[in-house]
């Protein structure tokens, strides 16, 4: 065979890679975020969770994609193994729109789409019309890609050598170790069901191999999310399991029925599909309906093997756990569309602590519990380790292929993160008044108790909604958040005032004033944290617009 076909089919495959992973990563840019809150709201069960699973592997064109997603989603604990099987049953049948769009041959008007996708990228400023224009673009590309391939697939059909190869193709095991291997090496069915299809058209290879071809393509599009998982949780593992056990059945149910009645099931393709082309995109969606019509009543079924396959539990990380990360890994991320999600769990967690850590530390200056006092020490060090480590992820994170919306909210986390470490030193101080005060014996009157456990109880108050307003986005809270600070910026004011009035009645002694001056002073500017939390992300937001 010429090199020049070989040349060719080279370039035309290359672009049809390029084509693919540019729409593909311009439609999560562009729209990642929004998809994926639909994601987490929409997959509540397992039939809800497969629409969805079809819609958003549809959309973004990519089984592999939504299934990485979905693993990195458990692994943080977002979503049930059991949401996660009605996901990966339903990206299952999306995965098949790429072949039926290739399968109408649009190569004639790509160049179209070429151009608007370039104009667009190069000429249009608005960051997310960029975005637009990379799947315009990628789309185009895709198709000229197609075109090409099929030419160059059209002139080896003169070359009797490789007529006579691929006719060597008879064995059903080889065609699914090859549909297998191939789509593993690519991590694409998409685009070696879309090779096939080119094939077929040109009738290089027969039909009856084809459908051995695609269940084997069905398995290897496994190895993506199982090589994610594989630095995962054990519920990551039992994710991309589901994922193997699903395609390994029916893959073994349609071997057996294709071995039974292939001519039958061949002459009724042909009878729905206007051409070799049309037959094998078909067939590829026909399969994963009906595998997924078969299994699904069987998922928890499913669920409950890969417990078998996949035995025992991860160590439970509470919010507690010292110098540990819960939902981030340190090493690996998952998936850039979930990662802001997972940072943000992270942060949440990081809040929570230090809120406690500012509780302890005053329920240290009352009662002079030294074993309090130790523990707010301790804690901080554990804050300190989680504004550290959730830093680096951030830098990480965003030198990668982010959701436009995520990557906006990035510079707003960094001043979450540091806000409540300053809470954190916040409690620290509280600590080192609680030691002072047990070191040389001093008092607070009943009234300085009084102000200071009500200014607390104010503060609690708003860091926890403010906390909820930036994790959980209950912007709800905001009207309250505002009066909380008032209050609270009230009650120091007036407080540093009644302190001013003890110290000239000699009711409390000067250290102990200054103690007491430190804290309420201390516990306004932590108020003033927890709004800088609330705010951070909505702040970004309409600085990115303005």
């Amino acid at each position: 065979m010429s090199y020049d076909i070989l040349l060719t089919l080279s370039g035309g495959l290359g672009l049809f890679l390029f084509g693919m992973s540019q729409m593909s990563n311009g439609i999560e840019k562009a729209a990642g975020a929004k998809l994926r809150s639909i994601l987490e709201m929409f997959t509540r069960n397992r039939l809800t969770g497969m629409i969805v699973g079809i819609i958003f592997t549809g959309i973004i064109q990519s089984s592999s994609a939504c299934t990485v997603m979905v693993v990195s989603f458990v692994n943080s604990g977002l979503m049930s193994l059991y949401q996660a099987a009605g996901v990966i049953f339903g990206a299952n049948i999306g995965t098949t729109v790429t072949s039926q769009l290739v399968s109408f041959n649009l190569s004639k008007i790509a160049p179209i789409f070429v151009l608007i996708g370039i104009i667009v990228v190069m000429f249009v400023h608005n960051e997310m019309a960029k975005k637009f224009g990379d799947i315009v673009l990628g789309f185009g590309v895709l198709f000229m890609g197609l075109s090409i391939m099929s030419g160059a697939m059209g002139q080896m059909k003169e070359h009797a050598e490789v007529v006579e190869a691929l006719s060597r193709l008879h064995s059903p095991l080889v065609a699914i170790l090859l549909g297998m291997v191939v789509t593993a090496i690519i991590q694409s069915s998409s685009v070696t069901v879309s090779i096939l299809l080119l094939m077929a058209n040109q009738d290089l290879i027969s039909i009856g191999i084809v459908l051995y071809v695609i269940l084997g393509c069905n398995i290897g599009a496994c190895a993506s999310a199982i090589l994610v998982s594989l630095s995962g949780k054990k519920d990551a593992k039992r994710t991309a399991l589901i994922h193997l056990l699903f395609n390994v059945i029916g893959t073994a149910l349609f071997f057996v029925l294709f071995l039974v009645a292939e001519e039958p099931i061949i002459a009724m393709l042909q009878k729905i599909s206007a051409d070799n082309g049309r037959l094998v995109a078909n067939a590829h969606t026909l399969i994963k309906i009906a595998q997924v019509l078969i299994l699904f009543p069987f998922s928890g079924l499913i669920v409950k093997l890969t417990y078998l396959l996949v035995p025992g539990e991860d160590k439970k990380v509470g919010y507690r756990e010292s110098f540990t990360l819960k939902y981030i890994g340190d090493k690996v991320v998952f998936n850039p569309a979930t990662a802001v999600v997972e940072v943000i769990r992270e942060i949440e967690r990081m809040a929570d602590l230090a809120s406690e850590n500012l509780n302890r530390a005053m329920n240290a200056l009352i009662t002079l519990d030294q074993d309090d006092i130790d523990e707010v020490y301790e804690v901080e060090k554990n804050i300190n380790f989680l504004n550290h480590s959730i830093t680096n992820y951030l830098v990480k994170i965003n030198q990668l292929n982010l959701p436009i919306e995520d990557l906006r909210s990035i510079g707003a986390l960094f001043h979450v993160v540091n806000d409540i470490e300053r809470i954190g030193d916040h409690a620290e101080n509280v600590a080192d008044d609680a030691k002072l005060r047990k070191e040389k014996g001093l008092t607070f009157s009943k009234d300085a108790q009084r102000e200071m456990g009500k200014m607390l109880d104010k503060v609690n108050d708003i860091v926890r909604f403010s906390v909820e307003m930036f994790a959980q986005g209950k912007t709800e809270h905001m009207t309250y958040i505002s009066k909380l600070e008032d209050e609270i910026d009230e009650l120091e004011r007036k407080y540093q005032k009644h302190h001013i009035e003890r110290l000239t009645k000699n009711e409390c002694t000067p250290e102990a004033g200054m103690i007491f001056s430190d804290i309420v002073s201390g516990l306004e500017r932590v108020a003033d944290h927890a709004v800088n939390i609330a705010f951070a992300i909505q702040e970004s937001e309409n600085e990115q617009n303005a």
